[in-house]
């Protein structure tokens, strides 16, 4: 069995899709230390800076104090604890919701909500680019599944219309996110929700590249288009902008209840530590404040100087810097490793995405901007870049 393995990872060196882990030796931050060298880090979700933030830092220490490290239990028996309760009212008081679920993580919000919504007689409908997360989770569902071109509205109508047509008695569940993770680009939400209106389906739509970045004191895509009470679930994270760990729904009462009662991974999953809810809601409120609002401005300043610095002719899709992403394609496994490898060598870290996390041809280096960055780091990588590719 163990030769069966090797030769299987040999074949992922082969076609330059092997992967291995960094130690990072310090805090999240814009330079960070890996094993032993210090470089500017663009390829950190902490888009706000709050990772290391010592409001998070404090919430978090007080919480070890009152309630310890662990929960102890799954959120049914006795494992909520009142941190969990203020983060979860924080949240739907800041998203603007009836109410809030979180679960351990984004991916366990994903593959235990989707099941809850659909079951075998009914449809989901994915955009080809949804998270990884998504899939599963449609998958686990055992509904009829059908997937969309990415963004494309037209054959998301006709596959609504198959469903009403073949399925008249299902639920139809569109899924969706509001900012695509390796493209940076946004979802066209008030068309998309005018599609679902038309053919009676519910929408999730899933916010964790958009929380903290768009929308009023981060609210999301939704909030920014005035579009909060057309979004029957609103997924997100408290991992990235959120400087924590950790994902959420938001919704109606019921939906929360529902779910409660019926996402497996929420059910049967110990609670989050008491100390990392505690730093979630620290930054919840955070969010919600003048100085978060501030901080928000502030990166979508370096998102600004950031599209600014690349080289005109990145081959990236025109997202109009409609996010903190920024895709930079090469196409070549190989040829993106050693793009990346050229850029650490210079002093900046930006790993290579390769399959099967983006299409076979489509691999990139995945930049990703904070508030923390400054302006000389954000033009030393757009020049860096551009002599580098010069000289491919």
């Amino acid at each position: 069995m163990s030769d069966l393995f090797a030769e299987q990872l040999q074949a992922l060196r082969a076609r330059s899709l092997h992967r291995k882990m960094r130690e990072i030796g310090s805090a999240q931050g814009a330079i960070v230390d890996l094993v032993g060298k210090r470089l500017i880090n663009f390829s950190s979700n902490d888009y706000l800076g709050l990772a290391n933030d010592q409001r998070l830092r404090d919430a978090a220490t007080a919480a070890i104090a009152e309630f310890g490290v662990g929960a102890g239990s799954s959120r049914l028996i006795s494992g909520t604890q009142s941190p969990h309760l203020k983060l979860e009212n924080a949240l739907a008081k800041w998203k603007e919701t009836q109410a809030a679920l979180c679960f351990s993580s984004g991916y366990a919000a994903a593959v235990g909500t989707l099941p809850a919504l659909a079951g075998k007689s009914d449809v989901l409908l994915l955009d080809k680019l949804c998270h990884a997360s998504l899939i599963d989770g449609a998958k686990l569902s055992g509904a009829i599944l059908r997937v969309f071109p990415h963004n494309h509205l037209g054959k998301l109508e006709s596959h609504l219309e198959w469903a009403k047509r073949e399925h008249p008695n299902s639920r139809i569940v569109i899924v969706t996110e509001s900012v695509f993770s390796m493209d940076g680009d946004r979802v066209p939400l008030r068309e998309l929700i005018e599609l679902k209106k038309r053919f009676g389906a519910l929408l999730l739509l899933d916010e964790a590249h958009a929380i903290g970045v768009i929308g009023p004191n981060g609210r999301g895509l939704a909030a920014e288009e005035g579009l909060n009470e057309d979004v029957d679930v609103q997924m997100g994270t408290l991992s990235k902008a959120l400087g924590g760990s950790g994902g959420y729904i938001c919704g109606s009462r019921s939906l929360i209840e529902w779910l409660i009662n019926r996402a497996r991974s929420f059910i049967y999953s110990t609670a989050s530590p008491p100390p990392i809810a505690a730093a979630a809601r620290a930054a919840v409120e955070f969010l919600a404040s003048s100085e978060g609002e501030h901080r928000r401005l502030l990166l979508w300043k370096r998102i600004e100087r950031m599209r600014e610095s690349l080289p005109a002719d990145a081959a990236r899709p025109a997202n109009a810097a409609g996010s903190a992403i920024f895709p930079w394609i090469v196409g070549d496994e190989q040829a993106a490793i050693d793009l990346s490898s050229g850029l650490q060598i210079e002093g900046f870290f930006v790993p290579a995405i390769r399959y099967p996390t983006v299409t076979k041809g489509s691999a990139r280096l995945r930049i990703t901007l904070t508030a923390s960055h400054d302006e000389a780091q954000i033009k030393g990588l757009g020049d860096t870049l551009r002599r580098l590719s010069a000289t491919k």
